[in-house]
């Protein structure tokens, strides 16, 4: 039986942040992905790394995105 990885996976438009231990529901996808961009670009450091881990996990279709 063939196992189909979690990014093949069809991404769902609800996801899940857990950002420097605040963890917010997100509706729209898209939303969340926009937020944390516009994060990450505004940041610098440590900060910018959190921002940008969870751009790419939600990028990458996950829907339980955390910056740890």
């Amino acid at each position: 039986m063939l196992k189909t990885p979690e990014l093949a996976m069809p991404k769902s438009s609800k996801v899940t942040t857990v950002c420097n231990g605040n963890r917010e529901e997100w509706e729209d996808r898209e939303e969340a992905k926009d937020y944390f961009l516009r994060q990450a670009i505004c940041s610098e450091g440590e900060e910018h790394e959190r921002y940008e881990c969870i751009f790419i996990q939600i990028m990458n279709g996950l829907s339980y995105c955390t910056d740890e």
